[in-house]
């Protein structure tokens, strides 16, 4: 019975110490923000990967930004869901030490988390591929919406600006990566929101996590290849299920 799930859920939450979280691009999907392998509405049905890499954007980035202009207009317009306010509840109340979060969309922050780390990176800034100059993401947009500069480029160099975001063949950022694994070795109930758990390094952390004895808790829409070893697996709508969770949790 979901009922049932909802009460394991919110029973292990309660009796955790150190909960961790890890969310992906399923955790957004209800703000409007398209994931990448869902059947018809992912990126990938769109769009090739390959656009998506460190070579691709060197090579391409005029078509990098004329394809993704949409998901970049997407992203800045969203709003947090209730699954991210779930998580920003369960940090305010000492629960949840920490978010790992493959997402670049910000909706974490929005939601009042405040311990978020960014392993995919961010789309707050962008950085000039040559002389490494830092633009605003805002000003980013206006060079490429207002300006039509297509691909937007640095006033100094007139090199492409890169988001800050982590492309396929971009190394992860080496402290941020560091934290996420001290995190996940020091967690008792690692729950994970919206993640198919098949992009890598990320989809390491939940078998160091089972490997210390940790709870691992999965809320995915589609099956992933971490189902078999979760203690619960939740293939709901996260929206739904959350508040379900929270309404058990606030009754306390």
């Amino acid at each position: 019975m979901d009922d049932d799930k909802t009460l394991q859920v919110t029973r292990a939450i309660l009796n955790a110490r150190n909960a961790v979280a890890i969310t992906g691009a399923g955790i957004s999907t209800e703000a409007g923000i398209p994931d990448f392998r869902s059947p018809g509405s992912g990126l990938w049905t769109k769009m090739s990967p390959i656009l998506f890499t460190r070579w691709g954007f060197r090579f391409r980035p005029r078509t990098l930004y004329a394809l993704g202009q949409q998901f970049f207009k997407d992203i800045w317009n969203a709003e947090s869901t209730v699954a991210h306010t779930f998580l920003a509840l369960l940090e305010e109340k000492g629960i949840l030490k920490g978010i790992i979060t493959q997402n670049v969309d910000n909706l974490h922050q929005k939601a009042g988390s405040k311990r978020v780390l960014e392993v995919h990176g961010h789309l707050r800034t962008g950085t000039c591929l040559k002389c490494k100059r830092v633009y605003p993401m805002e000003e980013v947009m206006v060079k490429l919406n207002d300006k039509g500069e297509l691909p937007p480029r640095c006033d100094k160099c007139r090199k492409a600006i890169k988001p800050d975001v982590v492309l396929f063949g971009d190394p992860l950022p080496r402290r941020l990566y560091k934290e996420a694994i001290a995190l996940v070795r020091g967690c008792d109930l690692l729950l994970i929101l919206g993640s198919s758990l098949v992009v890598y390094p990320v989809a390491n952390l939940p078998k160091l996590a089972l490997r210390n004895r940790a709870k691992v808790i999965i809320m995915n829409l589609q099956p992933t290849p971490y189902d078999r070893l979760a203690h619960i697996v939740v293939h709901k709508p996260l929206g739904q299920f959350c508040q379900g969770v929270i309404d058990r949790i606030e009754g306390v």
